[in-house]
């Protein structure tokens, strides 16, 4: 048995076997076309990805570990992976939605191939050793990322990487010309906005934090801005900063070609196989970011969230001034709104489809003021809110006119339509493709655009039914927890306020509704459905699966990787907290050891996806047969065509449990 290089002990678990996996992913297929689920993702963020041979501490989206991981999501029908933010993350944080909108994250460069003849082995196999390992395997079916060491490990990569390949390219080695040639390309396409980038990394490293504001130099506080304006001190600062730090500039540049690069190749790949990534177009943006287009954002607010119940929270966003967003009443774009126009263009450059995260930042910004402390916020009634320190930005007035509205043409709820959709459009993208995250407060101005655009929503099944949701949100992506959550085989043991398993109250999770939902020919299977009903009733984990069923009869949904191959013991994020294991959750590189071995025991908490998804084609099919004028008959015609598909998913079902 091959483990992605590892070898302990010997798992007699059953798996597919070579020739079984096209018949499984062709009877998935099919089975989700009868279905009418066009759109079927799993979560992964960049990070959480498995290793293969050695590991870099740190999973990546976009290397042969990847590919790997694709191929097996694709055997069960999963056709596309919804990834964060794949950003450079911001200095201190490992929270993807704090990096860059523009640059790349060089810690999902594949090493590997830096070894080979295709990059001329500007990368020893001494060193490659030296900064990976042999992934560890353990009892837990989950790993954790080290991004303080994965970091250090890719500084010493990327020198070595970057210093060979001057070195090839000045003795005249043909593979670093042919390398040379698509660097000079890179850099000719964004070498402006690279430089200024590597020029912020500088002033960081000097003044020991990327937060700007605590800089102390009011020159180099505003130093893209100031350049801009022709401002001859600013002029020389930067030009001294590129020269005496050039080396170092070319290397984050080199590094930025080399992440680009391998992101390219993996789009090439996943388009000859159909597997779509989407991407996550994070509401903010990283301080380096702000600080290149300072001019575009509010001097003294933040986006933050609010909350009703409790202190609303600070998510230190910076936020697009509204009077920067258009020239004119014709809507060409201003300074603020061409920083929008790129950032979603970039979020597009290699993906084929987005995750718009939290709309309402595109409509209504929910606003706090930087120069406030956290406890000011944590005033009771937290229903009360001081208006001075927080407030939607519609509610933001003029400084010298307290009765006028400071975003007084309403150039924020038209971000949507004259920016994001036309954008989208450019890219093939239709609006009911992407997924809309519209989870917030709602407030009026929010509802109205939103009802105006026509925009889908995010159904949660955790709380609706998808009898209502597919009817009230037939355009929309369908979700059973995501990254934000606990897995959901542990739903059913929250407790609330009063001590309560509030989950299992819910009339979603009710099982005599999901019985019925998911077997609703009471004609010819009644007795099927009552038995159903029982199971479920009287079993939380089979319960949990029926959901999952449930799920897999709406049009577009996702599942989350933790849930995929039940990760019990561990949550990838709690939102709005300072948690030190927030995003540090990732497979482990014998992830398929794990899903078979946790399929094939006796208390299995993975999705076994035939067993699942055949349930959810026999609800369609009782659907379909009770939606007929001649129910007779149209079973007849259905079970004719569709039992041997129902056969087979039952066949592969029962083998994932041998």
């Amino acid at each position: 048995m091959h483990v992605l290089g590892i070898n302990k002990g010997i798992t007699f678990t059953r798996r597919p076997t070579k020739d079984e996996e096209p018949r499984i992913h062709a009877a998935c297929n099919q089975a989700y076309d009868v279905i009418g689920a066009k759109e079927r993702a799993v979560i992964t963020h960049g990070s959480c990805f498995p290793a293969i041979g050695r590991d870099t501490l740190i999973g990546s989206p976009f290397g042969s570990a990847a590919k790997e991981y694709i191929k097996f999501l694709s055997i069960y029908g999963f056709n596309s992976n919804q990834l964060g933010p794949c950003g450079e993350l911001q200095k201190g944080s490992n929270s993807p939605y704090n990096s860059s909108a523009f640059a790349k994250n060089r810690l999902f460069i594949d090493l590997q191939p830096l070894t080979t003849e295709k990059y001329g082995k500007i990368l020893s196999e001494k060193t490659f050793e030296n900064v990976t390992r042999i992934p560890s395997i353990s009892d837990k079916n989950y790993d954790k990322t080290d991004f303080k060491e994965a970091e250090h490990s890719y500084d010493i990569a990327m020198k070595e990487s970057y210093t060979k390949f001057r070195a090839n390219l000045i003795n005249g080695h043909p593979q670093a010309i042919a390398l040379n040639s698509e660097y000079v390309d890179f850099k000719n396409k964004h070498g402006v906005r690279l430089n200024d980038e590597a020029v912020f990394k500088i002033l960081s490293r000097e003044y020991g934090t990327e937060n700007f504001d605590k800089w102390n130099n009011e020159l180099d506080e505003n130093l893209i801005s100031e350049y801009e304006k022709g401002n001859e001190e600013a002029f020389e600062r930067y030009k001294n900063l590129s020269v005496e730090n050039s080396a170092e500039i070319e290397q984050y540049k080199f590094e930025q070609f080399v992440a680009t690069k391998q992101i390219k190749e993996n789009k090439a790949w996943r388009d000859s196989i159909g597997f779509k990534y989407i991407n996550d177009l994070l509401v903010g943006c990283s301080k380096m970011d702000e600080w290149r287009s300072k001019e575009a954002f509010l001097k003294d607010w933040e986006m933050g969230a609010r909350e009703n119940y409790a202190p609303s929270q600070r998510w230190h966003i910076p936020v697009l001034d509204p009077k920067k967003l258009f020239l004119n009443d014709k809507y060409e774009l201003n300074i603020g709104g061409k920083f929008l126009k790129e950032k979603i263009e970039f979020a597009l450059e290699f993906c084929e489809n987005i995750r718009v995260d939290h709309v309402m930042g595109l409509i209504e910004p929910y606003l706090m003021s930087k120069h406030a402390n956290d406890y000011d916020f944590d005033i009771k009634p937290y229903s009360q809110k001081n208006k001075d320190i927080e407030k939607y930005i519609s509610e933001l007035k003029e400084p010298e006119n307290a009765s006028k509205e400071y975003d007084e043409f309403w150039d924020y709820p038209k971000l949507i339509e004259h920016i994001v959709l036309p954008v989208f459009k450019e890219h093939g993208i239709d609006k009911d493709l992407p997924m809309w995250e519209d989870i917030c407060s709602y407030p009026d101005r929010f509802k109205m655009v939103y009802s105006k655009l026509d925009l889908p929503r995010i159904s949660f099944l955790d709380w609706e039914r998808a009898e209502e949701a597919n009817q009230n949100n037939p355009n929309g992506w369908f979700i059973l927890g995501n990254h934000d959550n606990i897995p959901a085989m542990n739903y059913l043991s929250r407790k609330g306020a009063l001590n309560d398993e509030y989950t299992r109250h819910q009339s979603a999770w009710n099982p005599l509704y999901l019985a019925g939902y998911l077997n609703q020919d009471h004609i010819k299977r009644a007795d099927e459905r009552n038995e159903y009903c029982d199971k479920i009733a009287n079993n939380d984990r089979e319960l949990v699966y029926a959901k999952f069923a449930e799920l897999m009869t709406t049009p577009k949904f996702q599942i989350s990787f933790a849930d995929l191959f039940g990760i019990t013991d561990v949550t990838y994020n709690i939102p709005g907290s300072t948690r030190e294991e927030n995003w540090k959750e990732r497979l482990t590189a014998d992830y398929l050891d794990k899903y078979y071995e946790n399929l094939a025991s006796d208390n299995p908490t993975a999705l076994n996806i035939p067993e699942i998804l055949k349930q959810a084609l026999q609800a369609k099919i009782d659907m379909l047969v009770m939606q007929s004028d001649d129910k007779d008959s149209k079973r007849a015609e259905l079970y004719e065509k569709y039992t041997p598909l129902l056969d087979e998913l039952q066949k592969f079902a029962d083998i994932l449990k041998e």
